[in-house]
């Protein structure tokens, strides 16, 4: 069906957390052809009245799944907690396994930027009470998920008001990451179906990482924070990042702490983010 479709399923939660809802939404990708899940939160207050409300983009990893900030997290309905205590909708959506949230200029299949921008967010803001503006819009991620939120933010400033990264991929030269050369072999090969040859180089680098982005950062204002554990594999590309922000004098938030590439990581960097997010984000 080229329609749009929209399948609700309600997660069962805690006591605690009885009026918040979590719906499994489908929706239709005309860009892709084919149907994308994602999750959407709703806080307590969103059943008791005609409030519209703010929105947290969180995207998962690579080859995760839009039910991971659910089902992996190491607390227990934390998404519903934070949506309840900021009050605001979290959608966590799915996409392809190893896809970096960009569009392919060589695979029809792999169009997931055109889908978050053009057909996600103008669904969820048809068919939820958001506040459906730039300010009150913000968008985070781990490690693919992070270099998702970062380079959609920096490409499509309208949109997002402020933007993460936890134990983010900022950069996608594998040569910077500290990894196993049977896996930095798979992506190799994965990015050059999707990309062809492209530039790993800087100091232009390439328009499909984040580290090649800095200067749109720089330019549109978004608010930065950018987190990782110092015994992550993708440590250095966040180094990297923020000397290069540093250096062109993007504000930003860099915060380096014990960790690694781990849901116990990411269990504990989702309330900062949210913490900063609340900043920002306008509410009405």
């Amino acid at each position: 069906m080229k329609n749009l479709l929209w399948l609700i399923f309600t997660f069962s939660n805690t006591l605690l957390f009885a009026q918040t809802r979590v719906d499994t939404i489908e929706v239709y990708s005309t860009s892709m052809k084919k149907n994308l899940k994602a999750a959407v939160t709703t806080p307590a207050s969103y059943s008791k009245g005609s409030e519209k409300f703010p929105v947290l983009y969180l995207l998962h990893g690579g080859s995760g799944s839009y039910s991971d900030w659910h089902q992996k997290v190491t607390e227990k309905d934390l998404v519903p907690r934070l949506a309840e205590e900021y009050n605001l909708i979290i959608v966590t959506p799915g996409v392809g396994p190893a896809s970096y949230y960009y569009d392919s200029p060589l695979m029809d299949s792999v169009r997931y930027e055109t889908y978050l921008i053009s057909e996600l967010i103008p669904f969820v803001d048809k068919n939820y009470r958001t506040l459906a503006k730039k300010e009150s819009r913000a968008i985070t991620g781990l490690s693919m998920g992070g270099h998702g939120a970062v380079t959609l933010s920096a490409k499509h400033p309208e949109l997002f008001i402020a933007a993460g990264s936890m134990s983010g991929v900022m950069n996608i030269d594998t040569r910077l990451w500290k990894v196993q050369e049977d896996f930095r072999a798979l992506r190799v090969q994965s990015q050059k179906a999707m990309l062809g040859e492209i530039n790993y180089d800087g100091p232009s680098f390439n328009p499909y990482t984040a580290v090649g982005l800095v200067s749109q950062m720089k330019s549109n204002g978004i608010a930065l924070i950018i987190d990782c554990g110092v015994d992550d594999f993708l440590i250095e590309t966040n180094r990297q990042i923020h000397q290069l922000l540093v250096e062109n004098k993007t504000p930003h938030e860099y915060i380096e702490r014990p960790g690694a590439h781990t849901w116990d990581y990411w269990t504990e960097a989702l309330p900062v983010h949210l913490f900063f997010f609340s900043k920002y984000l306008e509410r009405q």
